[in-house]
Parts: C-alpha cells; sequence; structure tokens
C-alpha cells in the first residue's frame, strides 16, 4: 500500500477555512503545510486615519467568536495610549465579560467540537441519542457565556457597551445577582466536560516538545489581561515588546502571517495558561487541574482540550467572585476621558485560542498605525509541526487507516480560529 498525498481540503469543526496537505516520496514523509485559504481583512489598513473609538468598534470585527477579546485588547491599547486609568467597578465588568466570552468559546469547543471526534461521531448532532446529557449541558454552558456577553457588552456580537473609559451603561444589582446564582447552578455541567475528558485516552502520535507564552497577571493570580509576558523559556517581556515575542512573517501557502519565539515554534492558548499559571488556579478548579495534569500536558496538544474544560470551570467560579466585587460598589462610574490625544500603546489579553495583542499609534485624535497578533497566527507553526510528527508516525507505524481524521484532531485541539467551513477530505494514491 503506497500513500503519496493527503489532502484535507477544509478542516470540519473549527471556525474559518482552512486545510491541510501531506506529501509522500518514496513512501517517506516529504512536505506538511497547513494551509489558510481565508483573504486578509485588512482591518490594520482600514484602521489609519480613523478617531481611537472608531477603531475599537472596527477591529473587534476581525472576529465574531473572539470579539470580545479584540475589544478588550484595543481598549487596553488605546487607553494606555491616551493615558486613561479606568476606576474598579469599570475594570470588574471588563473581567465579567471576559469570563463570558471564554465560558461561551471554550464550552463550544470541548463539547461541540472537540469531543465527537474522541467518541466516533462526525458531529454533536450524531451524538444525541447516546449522548445527549453530555450535549445539552455543553448548550446550557454555552448559552449563558452568550447571555453574559449579551449584559456587559449589550448583544452577542459586537457589543458596543465596552468604551474607551468605562462602559455606556452598568447592568443593574438584581441582574448580576441572577447571573451569579446561574454561574453557581452551571459548575456541575461543565465539571462534566472535565471529567468526560480526563477519562478519554489521549493518543500520543504527534508528541513533541513546546514552547508555550502567555500573559502573566498580577498578585499571582490566574487571568486573562496583563501588561506582562511569560514564556516556558523563563524568559519575561513587556506587553509593548510583543513584536520581540511573536517576530512574524509571511510564508507562501498561508494567506495569514506567521510567528516565532527564538526561531521555533511555540504554543498559545489553554494548554499554555495551565502549564505557565495553572499551579495558580484555586476552587474545584484547581483541583481538577491537580488531578488531571501530568508531565503529556508539555509535549501533547490534545491536552488543551482538557485545558479548555477545566478553564471553563474555573470561569464559572470567577463570575459570582467578580459580581461580588461589583455589587459592593454602589455608584456606577462615569466615562473617563482622555488625558491626551496622541501616543502609543499596547494591549495583551488572552482570548480563549491564546495571547492577542493590539497596538496602535495616535496623533491629533487620530490612529497613524495599527498592529493586530492573533492567536492562531502565532500558534500555526506549531500546529504544522504536530501534524508533521503525526503523519511521520502513522505512516512508519503502517496507521494509514484514518488517517485524515486523526490528523485533523491536532488540528481541531488547538481550536484554531480561522470562521465555520464544510469538510471536504480527498486522499490521493491510497
Amino acid at each position: 500500500m503506497s500513500l503519496n498525498k493527503i489532502k484535507i481540503e477544509s478542516l470540519a469543526r473549527v471556525e474559518g477555512h482552512g486545510g491541510i496537505t501531506v506529501d509522500f516520496e518514496n513512501g517517506k514523509l516529504k512536505n506538511v503545510t497547513v494551509d489558510i485559504h481565508e483573504g486578509p481583512r485588512l482591518l490594520e489598513t482600514i484602521a489609519y486615519g480613523r478617531t481611537p473609538s472608531e477603531v475599537v468598534s472596527l477591529t473587534c470585527r476581525t472576529c465574531a467568536i473572539c470579539t470580545l477579546s479584540h475589544r478588550y485588547a484595543a481598549l487596553r491599547a488605546m487607553e494606555k495610549a491616551m493615558e486613561i486609568k479606568v476606576p474598579e467597578k469599570t475594570q470588574l465588568l471588563r473581567d465579567l465579560m471576559h469570563a463570558g466570552e471564554m465560558i461561551e468559546s471554550n464550552a463550544l469547543h470541548v463539547f461541540l467540537l472537540a469531543l465527537p471526534d474522541y467518541l466516533g461521531y462526525p458531529s454533536a448532532v450524531h451524538m444525541v441519542p447516546k449522548y445527549a446529557e453530555e450535549v445539552q449541558a455543553g448548550l446550557r454552558v454555552k448559552k449563558f457565556g452568550v447571555r453574559l456577553m449579551e449584559l456587559t457588552s449589550a448583544r452577542a456580537v459586537h457589543g458596543e457597551n465596552p468604551v474607551i473609559g468605562g462602559f455606556g451603561k452598568f447592568p443593574s444589582k438584581s441582574e448580576l445577582l441572577k447571573f451569579k446564582y446561574e454561574a453557581e447552578s452551571l459548575l456541575a455541567d461543565a465539571e462534566r466536560g472535565v471529567e468526560i475528558f480526563r477519562n478519554l485516552r489521549q493518543p500520543t502520535y504527534m508528541e513533541e516538545g513546546m514552547t508555550f507564552m502567555c500573559v502573566n497577571p498580577e498578585n499571582d493570580r490566574f487571568g486573562w489581561a496583563s501588561d506582562k509576558l511569560m514564556t516556558s523559556t523563563g524568559d519575561e517581556f513587556n506587553a509593548w515588546d510583543y513584536r520581540q515575542v511573536t517576530n512574524e512573517r509571511v510564508v507562501p501557502h498561508s494567506m495569514a502571517k506567521r510567528s516565532r519565539y527564538q526561531d521555533k515554534p511555540y504554543f498559545v492558548g489553554a494548554l499554555a495558561r495551565f502549564n505557565l499559571i495553572g499551579e495558580r488556579l484555586d476552587g474545584a478548579a484547581g483541583d481538577h487541574f491537580k488531578r488531571c495534569y501530568n508531565l503529556s500536558w508539555l509535549r501533547n496538544p490534545m491536552y488543551n482540550n482538557v485545558a479548555q474544560a477545566i478553564e471553563t470551570v474555573w470561569a464559572l467560579e470567577e463570575v459570582p467572585r467578580i459580581i461580588d466585587k461589583l455589587v459592593a460598589i454602589e455608584d456606577d462610574p462615569k466615562i473617563v476621558p482622555p488625558s491626551r490625544d496622541k501616543g502609543s500603546g499596547s494591549g495583551a489579553v488572552e482570548a480563549p485560542r491564546g495571547t492577542l495583542y493590539h497596538h496602535y499609534e495616535i496623533a491629533d485624535g487620530k490612529v497613524i498605525h495599527s498592529d493586530i497578533i492573533t492567536p492562531t497566527a502565532q500558534f500555526l507553526d506549531m500546529l504544522e509541526e504536530h501534524v508533521r510528527i503525526a503523519a511521520d508516525t502513522l505512516i512508519k507505524e503502517g496507521t494509514t487507516e484514518g488517517i485524515e481524521l486523526k490528523l485533523e484532531m491536532v488540528a481541531r485541539a488547538y481550536d484554531p480560529c480561522i470562521s465555520c467551513a464544510t469538510h471536504l477530505v480527498r486522499v490521493r494514491g491510497l
């Protein structure tokens, strides 16, 4: 049996349109590419000459899944550029909206996109006859995250309530408390996802040592926003030095740029966060982390699924803690005006799929330069490397049956954000 080429035209159950090409020559692996077919949106260029407020609303359109992460990163960058310091209640509400997005996105991936692979189903819909409870649990948690995003940002996608210097409107105490109690009631659903993945056997055909990177939150807490960055190599950076970490470049087979740190691919996302600051987790999430973590997390990207499941538990535990602080502050702060109309600033936040950067330069109240580096653009080289190792291992073992699905599982574990795509696999020479 000879295998010349594996061509996965479109990855299913990922956000976007991308594929995988694996070429063989004389029975040996020749080349692997993760192909990104979507064209660039040119939002960075469109931002030129617009006001900071316009750009905050524009650049969050980069993604409908990570819309609040983009908006949050843009707000942090703009406020640094214009010397704005927001009050505690504003910061708390931003933390709450960020938790909503993490809950929605992680629940979607864990229960509905990744789990079907492990249980042998083509989609979550096909799982329903046997695994209705699991699917319904995932949908309940996901729906809660969407509603929390609506509460804080005024709508589920591209909400305009978070603005430079504050919020247009703060939710009432009764609205907040309702979400607090609901978050507590959904913990069992989120923990169901952890238990499922904890008891699943993770494939090992792609294992390879990785470099990890994420933000380093203050006060030794687990979290998703900071002006500090950290890597598993022991290096630390300020957010405004993000280019030293990302080192973007262009490759011919992808419309997305690629990043390398110290000329090596690196991993960002829940698995990176847990390998670097997972010991900071508390509550039930901390207990799950201690029970699930092992040294394979340093080599196997499939554990990103487990990390996302545990992170969903932590986010649901964090919601009541944030809300308790919010309701204790009686007065809603006004929007803080800028101190200047020129300057530059960088904002770094953890989007569901990894560290996201926004950088802006402002002159005379208009944006004259912008730079956005997304998580997927950073980990594509690492994803490609893991697919290469997986293909090489499976071929050497003579395991060609179902190889397309096995390669797709590796890609899906990263939870790449590229918009929904249909699935078409073409294998040649088998």
